[in-house]
């Protein structure tokens, strides 16, 4: 399964605290992306290796690390990086 794929690439890639992976691939159905096989997905991951740096270089980590899904398993992926800190300061 493709989320279960995504799911251990950022957990080998991160070692993050938190990882969550919503598959919102069956509210496409019928899209263009959906029919050339690729899903949906939205990632809300939080780890160490995000302090300090940019949205677009946290973006391009995560691309990386999934490599060759973006190309076909994944049409679209929404992402939520955060660093630890950054996710303390959202819960005060």
């Amino acid at each position: 399964m493709t989320s279960e794929l995504i799911k251990k690439l950022l957990n080998e890639a991160f070692n993050p605290e938190l990882l969550e992976i919503i598959d919102n691939s069956a509210a496409h159905a019928g899209h263009a992306g959906a029919r050339s096989g690729g899903g949906h997905y939205h990632v809300t991951i939080i780890a160490d290796i995000f302090e300090g740096r940019s949205l677009v270089q946290r973006h391009q980590l995560i691309y990386n690390a999934l490599g060759d899904m973006m190309k076909q398993q994944i049409h679209a992926l929404g992402i939520n990086a955060l660093s630890p800190s950054e996710e303390t300061k959202g819960r005060l």
